[in-house]
Formats: C-alpha cells, structure tokens, sequence
C-alpha cells in the first residue's frame, strides 16, 4: 500500500498526474471517500495529464462521462446509486475491457460487479486542516 498526503488542490492534481505516467491503458481506477474528500479533484488533475482540456466535473447526473486525451478517460460516478442491483443496468462491463483508463467514484456501490484487479484510491479528508490522506492499492495487495 502507498500512502499520499496532499495539502491542496494542486498537490493532488500533482499527485494524479504521477499515477498517469505510471497506469497502463486498461486500468480501472475505484475511488473511494466521503462527499468532498476530493475525488472529482484527483480525476481532475488526472485528465490534465493525460491532455485532456475539457473541464471535467462530476457526472453525477450524467452518470458516465468519455474524455479524448493521451489515453481515453472514462469517468463514472455511482453516487446516485443505491447499490449494484442499479449499476446492472448501465453497462459498466464495457468499460472494464475499453482501451483507456475508467475512474470509477462511489465504486463500493457497484461491489461484485466490478473486476478484482482494481487500483482503490480511498481518500480521506483532516475537517481541522484541509489536508487529504490517500490510500492506494490493488485488490490484491494487502
């Protein structure tokens, strides 16, 4: 497990895009964290290093957005999902085998559906000091 500590938006920007140079096309990236921990951030800063221009926000209504860059960005967010008997519907399967990288928000609401060579990114946020601690590992890892 790696462990990161950010203390702003551009730190976990700079983060995410370390982790873009090291991801191959095909991973999919589950994002955990409570409402406002900085999942959207991470994405964000992840797009920008993969060149991707376009302002990414959470496509919570939208559900799944597709972005053109270095490598195709999948971002999915489950939020509105009350658990994997509604992620069945949306297709998610498509995505675990598409060329790119597929960010996943909220992935704990698609459990068992989700493939278990997972990279999980759990974000948590100090309330005190604003700084964000991020967990990250793959399902196998202990």
């Amino acid at each position: 497990m790696r462990i990161e500590k950010t203390n702003s938006p551009e730190e976990t920007w700079a983060l995410a895009a370390g982790l873009a140079d090291e991801l191959e096309s095909g991973t999919i990236i589950a994002l955990h964290g409570e409402l406002g921990t900085g999942k959207t951030c991470f994405i964000q800063g992840y797009a920008a290093a993969l060149g991707i221009d376009e302002p990414i926000t959470s496509p919570t209504y939208t559900l799944i957005s597709e972005y053109e860059g270095r490598l195709p960005l999948h971002h999915i967010d489950l939020y509105r999902l009350s658990g994997p008997d509604e992620a069945l519907g949306l297709g998610l399967e498509e995505y675990f085998d598409a060329d790119g990288i597929t960010a996943i928000e909220w992935a704990e609401r698609a459990e068992g559906l989700l493939p278990p060579d997972l990279l999980h990114i759990w974000i948590e946020a100090d309330s005190h000091t604003g700084a964000r601690t991020f967990r990250i590992f793959r399902e196998n890892e202990s």
